[in-house]
């Protein structure tokens, strides 16, 4: 009995109060492990295998005729007056205009892209006014080619004097067509190209995993201007163009991934 009241004592206390918890925790574990038994406990593992890529490039290419000319026609008049020499500009690019709609040209590829005027100053004079400049430029657009010299030939028999900035382009939607054709191209030759590699040497070819492309900025051909020394035919006399050719690259880099 005695000592049974010690062991209530020592229970009451904080330090016994924790062994009996403790007691009691372990005494719950022993009867779950003897009915229930282990608790399930799993690791899960995870393994990465590192892969490599075998790249390969290629490229194809298209040949481009241009379909679009662009030339930039214009006239510097100079007069006394500002009403003379306005007078005149516009009587002349008006003169201009119509001829070459006569031709073909349709009204919206006519464009006017500068109209200048400024006073012609004599310093000796105490930078005395004596004129008038008047500049005016047209961006004319062509689709038939065969009609380029004869733009040429009929803007500067109106009176245009500045002739300048011939370029050649091509269609936008065009342009687009011929890259998707040079892209197909490419990646077939670089497959190709691929499984000739592989073969050769012993690899083992997976999945394309990554695409890349490069198209230069597409360069256009200088146009062929010829014209005959003063003392010529007038046929020998008129203006000889022509467009030429072009290309259109596509570059491109297929990543497999090899075993």
């Amino acid at each position: 009995m005695k000592e049974l009241k010690k062991m209530q004592k020592f229970f009451k206390t904080d330090y016994g109060k924790l062994i009996g918890f403790t007691l009691i925790v372990l005494a719950i574990l022993s009867l779950y492990f003897r009915f229930v038994g282990p608790i399930p406990f799993s690791v899960t593992q995870t393994t990465t295998e590192k892969k490599t890529t075998f790249d390969v490039d290629g490229e194809s290419k298209v040949t481009v005729i241009p379909d679009t000319a662009e030339i930039n026609l214009g006239i510097q008049v100079n007069k006394p007056t500002v009403e003379a020499v306005q007078k005149e500009a516009n009587e002349k690019i008006n003169k201009i205009t119509d001829e070459l709609k006569k031709l073909g040209i349709e009204e919206k590829f006519i464009k006017t892209i500068n109209y200048s005027l400024y006073p012609e100053y004599d310093y000796r004079a105490g930078q005395k006014i004596i004129g008038y400049n008047v500049n005016i430029t047209l961006k004319i657009k062509v689709k038939d080619f065969d009609k380029i010299n004869q733009v040429i030939d009929t803007a500067t028999s109106l009176g245009a004097n500045q002739i300048g900035n011939l370029s050649f382009t091509i269609d936008d939607e065009k342009l687009e067509e011929l890259k998707m054709e040079a892209r197909k191209q490419a990646i077939e030759k670089t497959k190709k190209k691929a499984k000739e590699i592989a073969n050769a040497g012993g690899l083992r070819l997976g999945r394309i995993v990554n695409i890349s492309e490069s198209i230069p900025s597409s360069s256009y051909p200088i146009p062929l201007l010829r014209e005959a020394g003063i003392g010529g035919t007038e046929e020998d006399s008129k203006t000889e163009i022509q467009p030429g050719e072009s290309e259109i690259t596509v570059s491109i880099v297929l990543s497999y991934e090899t075993f």
